[in-house]
């Protein structure tokens, strides 16, 4: 029941921070906080009586009772279909990442969200409760559900508190995670349909379905509909082009849950389902997939270096960053794959960190533009320092959580491939020349007068206190990034028995 009150609580608190309006205005986001973190410290005081992560056993895929929780109730027995959750180390990990950043999230919309604040902040818990749900559902409906319950609540806050282009970017960002997740239910029922014809038994069940004896021409169709997805939310190119869009219209709670937690959604996808589930097809694959991985991130890195828009230039650097994630994943072997973990988390604080940072400049000089920056680290030493920081975590430096997970990746990948690994490298390389051209052009140089004539306001107590959760998450993955792969190791290392 603790992953069933996960969910719960983030579900009431989505409609007690919708009715709190009527109480005031400053009250749902206050609701919001607090049923964040109710859930994030009720899942922690869960775990303390757990071993230590080191000491964690390898969960069998296909036993149940090996998992770290399990919990299944019947909801449609007549088709095998029941209420099925778990956790394992990688899932648990993307869990706690989820609640912590949509904690983060609310902080963020503190003083950016002006109409229906209410509705907006339940929007934003009933997105966490999706996502939630995805990363522990193992019925394969019932995860089904959740990935398209998700991107309801992340509609609205687009299309209602985005920007001025909002209506295009929130339609976009629905039809493109629509129809992939439409290819990914054909492919979830005709699998369902294949185990009965074997079996005799409906069942949705992740555990019953992994193993499936089929046809390596059925297997490979039915993977392609999970990878495309799967890939579609990552977003790897060339089906990243929603993003850019979504990103510099949403607001920035929605540009933080969709870089820190949503487009993690697609990457747990692919390590959870596309690969076990289809393991010889998937390995065949491979290198079509690493090659659309390497391909990610150059053009992402390409074309962020030709951004002059704020947010559009973290967007395409999250498509060059995923890049390595798909790569991770295919490379699969136990470095690279502890890569793409570590990535994922990383990339998760470095990333919502920046759409934080470019919404609160967006909230204080009404623009985004970079070319009508300039010098603002003299008039804001918080925000600048904050951001040099982030900048610096997002190209790579040693010593930082995303600089750990590329080296595993290429580690990994080296392995396996090694002029796969040259051309992803180069994408380190345009990594560090567009962050730095970033923060060239928005806080060093000459100031602009027109924003001298505004009254800049620096980062305040409340926005202070959130960046420094991130820059210490991010300084802890990268000195001591151990108890993330003890986390991950255990699980990683059984889905790897599973494979060729």
């Amino acid at each position: 029941m603790i992953m069933v009150n996960l969910l719960l609580i983030l579900l009431v608190g989505g409609l007690l921070a919708m009715i709190s309006e009527r109480f005031g205005e400053n009250v749902p986001r206050i609701v919001a906080l607090g049923v964040v973190l109710v859930d994030l410290v009720y899942l922690l005081s869960q775990l303390s009586g757990m071993p230590e992560f080191s000491q964690l056993q390898a969960p069998i895929p296909g036993d149940p009772s090996t998992w770290l929780m399990h919990f299944k109730a019947e909801w449609i027995p007549a088709f095998g279909i029941s209420l099925e959750l778990a956790l394992d180390g990688i899932s648990l990990l993307m869990v706690t990442l989820t609640l912590v950043l949509g904690a983060i999230a609310v902080s963020a919309s503190w003083t950016d969200i002006k109409i229906r604040r209410g509705f907006f902040e339940a929007n934003l818990l009933w997105t966490l409760a999706g996502v939630l749900g995805v990363f522990m559902a193992l019925d394969l409906f019932l995860f089904f559900l959740f990935w398209e319950v998700m991107l309801i609540p992340m509609y609205f806050m687009i299309a209602i508190w985005g920007h001025e282009n909002r209506g295009y970017a929130a339609m976009k960002f629905f039809i493109f995670t629509q129809v992939s997740g439409l290819l990914m239910l054909i492919s979830i029922l005709a699998l369902v349909s294949v185990n009965q014809s074997v079996t005799g038994q409906w069942s949705f069940s992740y555990f019953d379905l992994l193993g499936t004896p089929m046809t390596e021409k059925v297997a490979h169709w039915l993977m392609l509909g999970f990878f495309i997805a799967f890939v579609v939310k990552l977003p790897a190119f060339p089906f990243h082009t929603w993003l850019p869009d979504a990103h510099t219209q949403a607001p920035t709670a929605g540009s933080v849950i969709l870089a820190g937690i949503l487009l993690k959604t697609g990457a747990y996808g692919l390590i959870r389902f596309a690969v076990p589930l289809f393991p010889e097809a998937a390995m065949d694959f491979s290198y079509v997939a690493m090659v659309l991985g390497a391909a990610g991130i150059i053009y992402g890195a390409v074309l962020a270096f030709g951004q002059t828009d704020f947010k559009r230039l973290i967007a395409y650097s999250s498509v060059s960053h995923m890049g390595f994630v798909l790569l991770g994943v295919y490379a699969w072997n136990e470095l690279a794959l502890q890569g793409a973990v570590m990535q994922m988390v990383a990339h998760g604080f470095s990333t919502a960190a920046l759409f934080m940072i470019a919404g609160a400049l967006q909230e204080r000089l009404h623009t985004r533009e970079l070319r009508e920056m300039g010098g603002l680290w003299q008039h804001m030493p918080r925000m600048g320092a904050v951001a040099m920081f982030f900048v610096l975590a997002s190209l790579g430096l040693p010593g930082l959580g995303n600089f750990v997970a590329e080296f595993l990746v290429l580690l990994g990948l080296f392995q396996v491939d090694p002029w796969m690994t040259a051309v992803a490298a180069l994408g380190l390389i345009a990594g560090a020349v567009y962050s730095l051209m970033l923060m060239q052009r928005s806080f060093q140089g000459e100031p602009n007068p027109k924003l001298l004539e505004m009254g800049l306001l620096d980062f305040g107590t409340r926005e202070m206190i959130t960046m420094v959760v991130m820059v210490l998450a991010l300084i802890g993955l990268g000195i001591y990034p151990q108890p993330v792969l003890d986390m991950a190791q255990p699980v990683l290392q059984s889905l790897l028995e599973v494979t060729p």
